[in-house]
């Protein structure tokens, strides 16, 4: 059985790179992936980078231009220094000018975001879920009237509604709480693609236990997770590509084998159906470099079909 046929994949656009990113390959990768059939495409967010990185919604905004059935989603916003207002809004726009695609992965960011953004850590965990509250509560009705520990609003209402409702909220983050916190309030957890595979392992019968204890039904439940991936027919061309993608952009090399993918397609497609035996229900596919070449190779790896294309332009 075709590995496409077992569980969905997501595709990464090209959004993050020790180089330039072209648009000609954005544009490519979207369109593409639509046309093989992957279930959808997936930025991060990191603003303030030492590489070349788009803003999530910005690049998900223009995929949407380009494509009309494929799904939009970030994983993950760092939702502690954002104004859960500006928040709302944006994502309840990128999903009407998407007709109803967007999907919203959010988490609790590393100390780091906080003090570049200058956000307390105190209280981090009670601001991310006011926040999510507040979203959803503008996303659901208006007028809002909220007046918690963080936020403060009086009949307000935001300038667009989200098509879906409410948008799918995924959550991030691989602490136990974090996993535990998913399970009560989020619509589909996703594993960082810097987390270990082993780290997924360990995670899946904790997130699976603390949905059954909320009542929900884990089958029903995104399970994924950000697979950092390369392919070549050559194996140690595969191992290249990753290990400067970790070396340049995560600074650890070291990860390449524990949290990475890399090999001939069969060497990967092995890989791929070991994560889905550990309970993955879903799979970020995430390419480093020569994106759209990647894009048909990993295709072709999970079994979608070949698809007619044309030079982007």
């Amino acid at each position: 059985m075709a590995l496409k046929d077992r569980i969905p994949f997501g595709m990464s656009l090209p959004h993050r790179s020790p180089d330039g990113i072209d648009m000609d390959a954005v544009r490519a990768v979207a369109q593409r992936a639509e046309a093989y059939g992957f279930r959808d495409l997936w930025v991060t967010e990191n603003t303030l980078d030492h590489v070349t990185c788009f803003d999530p919604v910005v690049i998900l905004t223009y995929a949407a231009a380009v494509t009309r059935t494929i799904r939009l989603g970030a994983s993950v916003l760092v939702l502690p220094v954002h104004d859960p207002r500006m928040v709302a809004h944006q994502w309840a726009s990128l999903d009407q000018v998407s007709n109803g695609r967007a999907i919203m992965g959010v988490g609790l960011g590393r100390p780091r975001h906080l003090q570049e953004f200058q956000v307390p850590e105190a209280g981090r965990v009670a601001r991310f879920r006011e926040a999510i509250d507040l979203i959803r509560g503008l996303w659901r009705a208006a007028p809002v009237t909220h007046h918690g520990r963080f936020f403060t609003l009086d009949n307000a209402a935001l300038g667009m509604r989200p098509v879906q409702q409410p948008v799918p909220i995924w959550m991030g983050g691989g602490h136990p709480e974090a996993i535990r916190r998913s399970a009560s309030i989020a619509d589909g957890w996703m594993g960082a693609g810097g987390s270990s595979t082993e780290d997924f392992r360990h995670a899946v019968p904790l997130l699976k236990a603390a949905l059954a204890q909320a009542g929900r039904d884990p089958e029903d439940f995104p399970i994924s997770k950000r697979i950092f991936i390369a392919v070549d027919e050559n194996p140690a061309a595969a191992r290249a590509d990753l290990l400067r993608w970790y070396t340049e952009v995560y600074h650890s090399p070291d990860d390449i084998d524990t949290s990475g993918i890399h090999g001939t397609p069969e060497q990967v497609r092995a890989r791929l159906e070991e994560i889905i035996g550990m309970g993955a229900n879903h799979l970020l596919l995430n390419p480093v470099c020569r994106h759209v070449e990647q894009l048909a190779a990993l295709a072709e790896v999970v079994g979608y079909p070949s698809i007619q294309t044309q030079r982007p332009g």
